[in-house]
């Protein structure tokens, strides 16, 4: 560093911290400071102040200050206030700051003038810092008092100063006076005790699990974040952040979350999907997204030694969102699945989730269906000797896992499969092996576990006992096959190596199930938020092939994070011309170098040895400390050991397994065996292999043990995955997040300083601070610039080039010079002065929106109202219309109304009249035929009576009665009249009877049928005995005249005996039958008679107070007991009419035979 750079006046120094001000500054419009600084900076400044003064003057040479020393005269110098207000004194002139750049890298750490009574930090030989108060100082050493009452005396330069009180938990390490270790540590434990476990160091945010519930999540958590009332570092304000910055400017974003295993990255990123399910949530697809995590943790994480839920497994899942900032879609991206853990755990750690959920929570026809057993039963679980979870229900997870299943829409059928192939890998692990030769070759053994397999996967167990123990080869030069025998090793190897397979294809096929359902119908407008959640860093005693690529993976993301918060920030202050105080910080590119570089970097010598058929561990172990022992990040070890230097620390590998699985080999056989399956699963596995298998080949190959196929290793295809990634986070805007596992023992509240430290130290928390302090975090183009904010200048200031017109905005508001950079392309702000700029545009944005909002409602108000005048116009000609149709239809249907009305009253009044008057006629024909026969009848008795009486008295007879007569007829004229009266009167009680007369009607004609048919019945019978006594007469009158003509000589007074004894029964018959007849017709006239008066009654033309139903039952009772009697009568008299003509026939016989023997006497004689 120059010495014109080592004293600088204060405008030239562009790194103070945020929260910096000038004394004095109560003239400074409010609203143009951060909007980052809290509420109280200018308290928490003038308390340190005041606390720094109280403990004694440390002079003009300290160096305590982290952003360096400074010389303020005592006498300018701002007092406190009694009542806590701001300084009154006018601004001080600006003093000159010295800062050294020759200390380490903790400048703010340095040597701490500790001759007053003040706190500082001192290491105690635990490694954990303490909290003291120096209380005398001599020489170099000084002593100090620890909270407990114990007094230690210490070197002064091992003391670092500590914060004032004031600044205790502050919720942005920014804040910090003094940035070091301690106080770092300090502000975290102080912060996580209180359950606030989240903190933001510059642009990172630091989230210390609490391994416990804690109420910082729901509903009301996220509505604040939403509404900005809440401002606090959380989960939700980071991913509130990428939300607003991908739609304001409209570039994707990325959420990396990083830690160490245990450390709550997994749930870090299922709490920001909550949000962003919540903030673009509406479609529905947001609900599948996030049922997709208890899929993934089941298939994809396990428990391990230091994480109950530890992920095997790295995604990155891409959420898409549509233009208005609703979810539209996802796609899930996963990285490197730990296949190794299905065949083999470790002590106390469990095998995946899901093996235990399907022992667990299968319904009994499942486990059928499955041959399942406990999961202590199944070889490849029992090796750990754990099989739960402390505070976890498998069986209750699994239920979960199947309603997630069907919510990203994978069938049951599809269901049924998975639970198969899970089911046959647990299976696998059961299958045994026995010798069948001297040469340790060997089959399996055909018994329950090797069956179940068979059946599980849909294949014959011959074929399947052929995978296990044969392997087919060509040698020579035609390619000849010969199957090789495998020895018990060889065996197990290919049965392990199935099993893995298996899972394998049955995880990525999930995946992209899952991914089918997220993109099925969703339009991707190509804005979307990234959230990758990846193993953290793992060191543990035995570190194996999947701890050297997790490791190598969290080197490259440490590299992209130095890239974007180191490396790029300073080369893009260099190269844009900004004055700027290099920041050095540890870069890790000689450790990527060590893996990556070629040929000889890590990866190609593995690369290289497993293309060897004979190539071991051993020898690849070697083949390193060969070729790599002279750089400086790595170390051999002995035997198939060496030693990585990480930038988390430094790792030792054990090379034993490297080569086996780096080449992941599954030979032809077992994929051949796949294919021929007859479950749709294990085909499809096996056409995935095969694909994979017939890619081009980049980089080494491996032909080992007869392998059919070449397949790139492992390490290969996972550097090609780890690029792919990186292109992609470098095409957005990162936001990182910083996992933090407060302790090893998953204890809530335990807070170890050490491991804190380490991981803080790992993740660089620290420098981010620094530089992030010190440097310009918001950047923006000139013309960006200028055009974002242009319109707040006058016009003719506006129309200026770009960078004119940002100058005149940063002098327009007020922006402090230190506050600022102008670069050659870009300004550089510090933080928050972009929020200052932001808040004026809004307010003057607001205030357009508002007059605009008036003018164009006063617009759409008068075009509405003309509008409204226009619609009222066309609305009373239209409806004018449709009311002259109306009017016009309404007035022909009244037309034809009256019409039909007239013609019905006509008609009406024609039935009336017409009924009128044949009623009169029949009263008049009645009444006269009844006076007729009285009048007949009364002559004829004058007649009779006066036959021998004078003629005069005859006539005046008649006069009187034919006088009676017509007064008769008058009162008979004037009784039609009343009822003629009367009729128009019961006219309308006649509309209303008429159905129930027309309906009576019918059963009175009903009635009057069978009466009928019965009088024809008597009449018939009648008739008949009227013709029978007929015919009897007329033959004895013929009989009489034929003896009469015959014998003339008969004698008079016998002749006068027969016909007196024949005439008399003749007489008496006919009486009688003539009684008869007479009964009749009395009996008909009286029935019918009554008959009609009920009907009339029934009718309402005639009143009377009888219920006409039960009187007509009562007649039809009388008429048929008449009806029985009559016939009864009539066949008596049928009897006795016979009876006398069978007496006059033997009395005519006899003197028929007396005469008879009188003539043969008398011709005799």
């Amino acid at each position: 560093m120059s010495p014109v750079n080592d004293t600088r006046s204060y405008q030239s120094i562009k790194s103070l911290p945020v929260d910096f001000k000038y004394a004095g500054d109560q003239g400074v419009d409010r609203t143009m400071l951060p909007d980052t600084i809290s509420e109280n900076a200018e308290e928490l400044r003038d308390t340190s102040e005041g606390a720094a003064n109280g403990r004694g003057h440390t002079g003009s040479d300290s160096d305590e200050s982290p952003y360096g020393s400074s010389s303020v005269p005592a006498k300018d110098e701002a007092p406190l206030a009694d009542d806590g207000d701001d300084h009154k004194d006018p601004r001080t002139p600006v003093p000159l700051v010295k800062r050294s750049y020759a200390d380490s890298k903790w400048s703010d750490t340095t040597p701490y003038a500790s001759k007053k009574k003040i706190q500082s930090w001192v290491q105690l030989p635990d490694g954990n810092w303490e909290l003291g108060t120096v209380i005398q100082t001599t020489g170099n050493n000084s002593v100090i008092t620890l909270p407990e009452g114990k007094v230690l005396q210490v070197s002064s330069e091992t003391l670092i100063p500590a914060n004032p009180d004031i600044l205790d938990g502050v919720d942005d390490l920014m804040q910090l006076s003094y940035l070091n270790e301690p106080s770092v540590l300090y502000n975290l434990q102080y912060r996580y005790d209180r359950d606030l476990i989240y903190t933001k160091a510059g642009p990172v945010l630091v989230a210390v699990n609490p391994f416990k519930k804690v109420l910082l999540y729901g509903n009301d958590y996220i509505e604040a974040y939403k509404r900005k009332s809440l401002d606090n570092p959380h989960v939700y304000a980071i991913t509130d952040t990428s939300m607003r910055e991908m739609i304001r400017d409209e570039v994707n974003q990325s959420i990396i979350i990083s830690g160490e295993s245990g450390a709550g990255k997994t749930e870090t990123a299922k709490i920001a999907m909550q949000y962003l399910a919540a903030l673009g949530g509406g479609s529905g697809i947001e609900y599948e997204i996030l049922k997709t995590n208890p899929i993934l943790e089941a298939f994809g994480n396990a428990k391990t030694l230091r994480n109950d839920n530890s992920s095997r497994f790295g995604k990155l899942i891409e959420i898409h969102f549509s233009e208005t900032g609703k979810i539209s879609g996802a796609k899930i991206q996963t990285f490197l699945l730990e296949k190794s853990r299905v065949v083999q755990c470790s002590e106390g750690e469990r095998s995946y989730h899901i093996f235990y959920q399907l022992c667990a929570g299968a319904s009994p026809s499942l486990r059928e269906k499955l041959n399942l057993k406990n999961a202590d039963e199944f070889k490849y679980l029992r090796q750990s000797n754990c099989f739960t979870i402390s505070g976890v229900d498998d069986a209750e997870q699994f239920r979960i896992v199947l309603d997630a299943l069907d919510i990203v829409h994978v069938s049951k059928e599809d269901q049924d499969s998975v639970f198969a192939m899970l089911a046959a890998v647990l299976w696998l692990g059961d299958v045994s092996f026995t010798s069948i030769d001297s040469e340790n070759h060997v089959e399996p053994v055909i018994d329950e576990g090797l069956t179940t397999v068979a059946t599980l996967i849909g294949c014959k167990v011959e074929e399947l006992k052929l995978a296990l123990s044969t392997r087919k080869m060509r040698v020579g030069r035609r390619n000849d096959t010969i199957v090789q025998k495998l020895t018990l090793a060889q065996a197990m190897d290919t049965r392990d190596a199935l099993a893995k397979s298996i899972y394998s294809c049955l995880f990525d096929w999930l995946v992209e199930q899952i991914n089918k359902s997220l993109a099925v119908g969703k339009r991707r407008t190509g804005r979307s938020i990234s959230i990758l959640d990846i193993y953290g860093f793992e060191s543990f005693e035995r570190n194996s092939f999947e701890q050297f690529c997790i490791n190598y993976a969290n080197e490259r993301l440490q590299q992209h994070f130095n890239r974007h918060l180191f490396k790029l920030e300073q080369e893009e202050y260099i190269q844009d011309g900004i004055d700027w105080a290099k920041v050095e910080f540890e870069d890790n590119q000689d450790c990527l170098n060590l893996f990556e570089k070629k040929p000889l970097g890590l990866q190609s010598l593995l690369d290289e040895e497993s293309t060897f058929p004979n190539g071991t561990d051993l020898s690849f172990a070697n083949k390193l400390k060969q070729h790599l022992s002279a750089n400086p990040c790595f170390q051999g070890e002995r035997e198939k050991a060496f030693r990585v230097r990480h930038y988390a620390g430094e790792v030792t590998y054990d090379t034993t397994g490297f080569l086996e699985k780096n080449r992941d080999l599954l030979h032809l056989d077992s994929i051949e065996l796949l294919s021929s399956c007859t479950c749709p699963l294990p085909q499809v596995f096996a056409s995935s292999m095969l694909n994979q298998s017939e890619k081009p080949v980049v980089g080494a190959l491996h032909k080992s043990g007869g392998a059919d196929s070449q397949k790139l290793s492992v390490t290969t295809k996972f550097k090609s995955q780890l690029f792919q990634l990186m292109q992609r986070l470098e095409s957005t805007t990162p936001h990182f997040i910083r996992c933090i596992k407060p302790n090893n023992f998953q204890s809530p509240g335990s807070y170890d300083q050490g491991l804190i430290l380490q991981q803080l130290r790992c993740c660089g928390v620290l420098e981010v601070v620094r530089i992030s302090r010190s440097g310009f975090p918001t950047r923006m183009s000139h013309q960006k610039f200028a055009r974002r904010y242009g319109f707040l200048l006058l016009d003719h200031v506006a129309s200026q080039d770009p960078l004119s017109v940002s100058v005149a905005i940063l002098h327009q508001f007020n922006i402090l010079p230190e506050m600022y950079q102008v670069g050659y392309t870009k300004l550089f702000f510090r933080t928050g002065q972009i929020g200052v700029l932001e808040d004026t545009r809004n307010r003057t944005l607001h205030g357009i929106l508002r007059v605009q909002s008036c003018f164009r409602g006063h617009k759409a108000r008068c075009l509405l109202r003309e509008f409204r005048r226009g619609i009222v116009t066309l609305q009373s000609f239209i409806r004018g219309e449709k009311v002259r149709k109306e009017y016009a239809g309404i007035l022909r249907r009244h037309r034809a109304a009256i019409s039909i009305q007239k013609n019905a009253r006509a008609r009406i009044l024609r039935k009336k009249f017409n009924r009128v008057r044949g009623a009169a006629t029949s009263m008049q024909s009645v009444i006269r035929g009844w006076l007729v026969r009285r009048c007949s009848g009364d002559i004829g008795l004058l007649q009779f009576g006066g036959r021998k009486g004078n003629e005069p008295e005859e006539v005046l007879v008649k006069s009187s009665f034919l006088a009676e007569l017509q007064r008769r007829v008058l009162r008979a004229e004037a009784a039609l009249r009343e009822k003629e009266e009367e009729n128009d009167i019961l006219h309308q009680r006649l509309q209303q009877y008429e159905n129930r007369w027309s309906e009576y009607e019918l059963k009175m004609k009903s009635m009057e049928e069978v009466w009928q048919k019965q009088m024809r019945s008597l009449q018939s019978s009648l008739s008949i005995a009227k013709k029978s006594l007929a015919f009897d007469d007329s033959q004895r009158n013929s009989d009489a005249s034929v003896n009469g003509a015959e014998e003339s000589s008969w004698d008079t007074g016998n002749n006068l005996r027969i016909q007196e004894n024949g005439g008399r029964p003749t007489t008496a018959g006919l009486s009688v039958i003539g009684r008869l007849a007479e009964e009749f017709e009395q009996r008909s006239q009286v029935f019918g008679d009554d008959a009609k008066f009920l009907v009339e009654v029934k009718s309402g033309q005639t009143e009377a107070s009888l219920d006409p139903d039960h009187e007509l039952r009562r007649l039809k009772a009388m008429f048929e007991a008449w009806k029985k009697d009559y016939g009864s009568r009539l066949r008596e008299t049928k009897v006795i009419l016979n009876k006398l003509g069978g007496e006059e026939g033997s009395s005519a016989d006899k003197a028929r035979k007396k005469w008879w023997g009188r003539r043969n006497s008398t011709r005799m004689g």
